[in-house]
């Protein structure tokens, strides 16, 4: 199994990051990919996918925009150019839009429709944020055509609107709100639509789902989110971690 969306750079992990690891690889989670954030985590960001052979992506996140933005993304497309032949630089991401910070929403426009250029250009997939701004990031998403698509990150949203992402050619993030009974429109649309629209993620150390005593989030409860989605889906739970495997290494080239 693979956990595609795990912050394990992140400061929570710095006194157990060994054993969180040893963990997640005893659960059967092989792998993970660890999404940029800003670029004053990339280069911890970047020694630990080094350190532990993740799967990485580089971006700047809605929360975490620096004031100049030129030169942040003058900074990003520089290190995406050293990093471009490297087998586990997989995305652009995590950026998008957050209505929930929108103290600083021309500086989250401004970044997310540059990365997405960028992604175009580069023929990469986009990890995307996208918390109250759904048909705002839509909008994006239908102006760059992005020929790789990517995924909707922590997607909590209904079937009208997974659809729309769908026929972009974009995946949706299911984690630990999968297991919270009250996420209705979420529980409906792992429940209607087919699993290729599906990628496996836990989103650590945030996002703990209701029934860990662990405050911190981390990759090994990712196993939880399958036997979940197998039940939503009246499928086995092999099936269903094969076929999320299958459409993480389709979007991201593994």
């Amino acid at each position: 199994m693979l956990d595609t969306h795990a912050h394990l750079d992140f400061a929570e992990f710095d006194s157990d990051r060994e054993q969180v690891v040893q963990r997640m690889r005893q659960a059967g989670i092989d792998n993970l990919i660890i999404p940029g954030v800003s670029p004053l985590y990339w280069a911890k960001q970047l020694a630990i996918a080094e350190q532990y052979q993740c799967y990485f992506a580089l971006g700047i996140h809605p929360w975490f925009c620096p004031e100049d933005v030129d030169k942040a993304i003058s900074e990003l497309t520089f290190h995406i150019s050293q990093l471009r032949e490297c087998p586990r630089f997989v995305a652009i991401g995590e950026c998008g839009l957050d209505k929930l910070y929108a103290d600083n929403w021309s500086k989250q426009l401004a970044f997310f429709d540059a990365q997405l250029t960028l992604a175009h250009e580069l023929n990469l997939p986009v990890i995307v944020h996208a918390v109250k701004a759904h048909q705002e990031v839509l909008s994006h998403l239908k102006r760059h055509k992005l020929p790789k698509g990517g995924v909707i990150h922590a997607f909590s949203g209904s079937p009208d609107i997974a659809l729309e992402y769908t026929k972009l050619g974009f995946k949706l993030g299911i984690g630990g709100l999968v297991m919270n009974p009250n996420a209705k429109k979420l529980l409906k649309t792992v429940s209607e639509l087919p699993l290729e629209s599906f990628l496996l993620e836990t989103d650590s150390p945030a996002m703990t789902p209701l029934n860990v005593t662990e405050k911190r989030n981390q990759p090994a409860n990712a196993v939880l989110f399958i036997d979940k989605i197998a039940t939503l889906q009246k499928k086995s739970s092999v099936l269903i971690s094969e076929h999320l495997v299958s459409n993480a290494m389709q979007l991201f080239d593994l």
